[in-house]
């Protein structure tokens, strides 16, 4: 199948945000991308050290933060905006108020018990830290990677485009905790971010392929709570799905949350 016209345009995005400039022409790209924006790099090498400005996308933390350890609260996967959060009725969740979709079609899982469940939407803008981490301690029981479009993912489409999350490329973390409850986490791709890496499956190659559906499985992968889990290489969207009866979510709708911010605090501990 063709590629849609918002995965060529990432594509072409993705060639120059990749391609090592001679230094001086570099500094004055990543050093204009970082005025642009007001970037606060307080937390990261300085903006010449990078040499692409891909890098500069991507960058590291320089050092750890500092987050609740206990397994009675579940972090921010991201630095990010909560653009939406609430109950999940009759598997309906909303991209923003008033723009609804069907769940099951955008895990690709049936799962009953997410009715009366909760969700968060975390929008990643451009000028965020684009690393994800995981929320809590978790064991990874699969990663189903769907191919996609790549529209847009601000305010403007969430607004606009009926099932905009299903209609783009994602990869669903299908995670279970030491009680036996699951929670998905939903990595959707948008313009420009042209990739989606996964420290944990190498083999995920996000905006390379038209169509379909690929599965990986894992038997006893443990992920520890802020391990870094990837990046996205531009500003995107995590949305996290509980089911019923496993937590309370802080009221952070419209707010902006940094990576190690506590989101949602357990039922049971």
């Amino acid at each position: 199948m063709k590629k849609h016209i918002t995965n060529r345009i990432s594509n072409i995005f993705d060639k120059f945000a990749n391609k090592k400039f001679p230094k001086f022409i570099q500094n004055i790209i990543n050093s204009s991308y970082v005025k642009l924006l007001a970037l606060d790099m307080r937390e990261f090498k300085p903006a010449n050290s990078y040499e692409t400005l891909n890098q500069l996308f991507t960058r590291e933390l320089v050092e750890d933060r500092k987050f609740d350890q206990t397994n009675n609260t579940y972090i921010s996967p991201a630095d990010s905006f909560v653009s939406a959060q609430g109950e999940i009725t009759k598997n309906i969740s909303y991209q923003i108020k008033g723009m609804s979709y069907k769940l099951d079609e955008l895990l690709t899982i049936d799962d009953d018990k997410l009715d009366g469940g909760r969700f968060m939407n975390f929008y990643l803008s451009p000028k965020d830290y684009h690393r994800y981490h995981s929320p809590y301690d978790f064991k990874l029981l699969k990663l189903i990677h769907i191919t996609g479009k790549l529209y847009p993912v601000n305010f403007r489409y969430l607004n606009k485009k009926e099932d905009l999350f299903i209609q783009n490329e994602r990869v669903v973390a299908v995670c279970e905790t030491a009680k036996n409850q699951k929670f998905y986490m939903v990595f959707v791709g948008a313009l420009n971010v042209g990739k989606m890496v996964f420290d944990v499956e190498p083999k995920i190659e996000t905006n390379t392929q038209a169509d379909g559906v690929f599965v990986y499985d894992y038997k006893n992968l443990q992920i520890k709570k802020g391990d870094c889990m990837g990046y996205f290489k531009m500003g995107s969207t995590i949305l996290l799905f509980w089911q019923k009866d496993m937590i309370k979510i802080e009221n952070l709708e419209n707010k902006k949350v940094k990576f190690t911010d506590t989101v949602a605090r357990s039922i049971y501990v």
